[in-house]
């Protein structure tokens, strides 16, 4: 079964819940577009994701869930406004949701925890969440170390649950790819970014626009935190810190408040532009509704051609 078929959406695809970008709004405009539109609960509070889901659902009719990033300290009290509020899907990210799913289940939530890796696929397939959005490390934001290449197939043997694919997926033949390893679905984000109704600053946009191939890289190993952003003076500063041995609450100082400032304030110089390694193939803005339709059918497209080959 496709990931639209299960979710009740028109395309098989889900918007990353990238904090401080994906809004209430932002997440209506998905959904309107035809996709699985996702509030991103990152840096909020229980009360600014209640306020978000009601905006949300002010201007959409279609289906939406909410991420919850579960190194959020506010994330027990989203977890209940996720009950309380008649959320249909939650996403889980930076954690495991043991803990919370018994509740989400109750209420009839789908839950469907990002994975970077095998283990948390059989830890949590007993506690009845719906299925995984397997995303590999060529993701923007928080990631893991595993590719998508590697980790997709690896997830899918794990589990007879639905497996979403996410990192490194802007195109067509990427989605084909990603059926092809035996997702249902895919899950994007960066190729969102540089859509007309993405809320960043348009300096951000711009930078997501002019990077390359290799224009990503990754703080925050050293201590056990990694991070992809684009490549910047602040990046730069970062990993120089970082090799000299800095201290996880020094690097927290130094980048405190640096995506905000990179999406509100368009500042690509001290800001954390998170994107991933596709954007070298984003070269202008679009619709969401234009991205998505050219996507799925550049998918079909592809899948055809390997048909009449094989």
């Amino acid at each position: 079964m496709k990931l639209n078929e299960i979710l009740g959406t028109e395309f098989p695809i889900i918007q990353g819940g990238m904090a401080n970008i994906a809004t209430g709004e932002f997440a209506a405009a998905v959904s309107n577009a035809g996709a699985l539109g996702l509030i991103g609960a990152g840096g909020m509070d229980a009360e600014s994701v209640r306020a978000h889901i009601r905006r949300c659902r002010e201007l959409t009719d279609k289906p939406f869930g909410v991420n919850i990033m579960l190194m959020n300290p506010a994330a027990p009290e989203i977890a209940k406004v996720v009950v309380e509020e008649g959320v249909k899907v939650v996403t889980t990210g930076a954690g495991v949701p043991s803990q919370f799913v018994p509740a989400w289940k109750e209420a009839g939530i789908r839950v469907f925890p990002v994975v970077p890796a095998t283990t948390l696929v059989k830890r949590l397939a007993p506690l009845g969440v719906d299925g995984f959005i397997a995303e590999g490390t060529e993701s923007g934001g928080h990631v893991g170390e595993l590719t998508t290449m590697a980790l997709v197939p690896q997830v899918c043997d794990a589990t007879d649950l639905p497996v979403i694919a996410a990192g490194g997926i802007a195109s067509g033949r990427q989605m084909a790819a990603a059926y092809a390893l035996g997702a249902c679905g895919v899950q994007v984000g960066t190729c969102l970014l540089v859509s007309e109704e993405c809320p960043i600053h348009i300096n951000y946009k711009q930078a997501v626009l002019k990077a390359k191939d290799s224009d990503t890289t990754v703080t925050g190993r050293s201590i056990n935190a990694p991070v992809r952003i684009l490549k910047n003076q602040m990046s730069r500063e970062y990993l120089k810190r970082e090799k000299a041995g800095a201290s996880l609450m020094e690097l927290e100082q130094f980048t405190l408040g640096s995506l905000r400032r990179a999406v509100f304030d368009g500042d690509t110089k001290t800001g954390s532009l998170m994107a991933g390694q596709v954007a070298g193939m984003l070269h202008e803005i679009r619709p969401l509704r234009t991205i998505f339709e050219e996507m799925c059918s550049d998918c079909a497209a592809v899948i055809g051609r390997m048909a009449k080959e094989v």
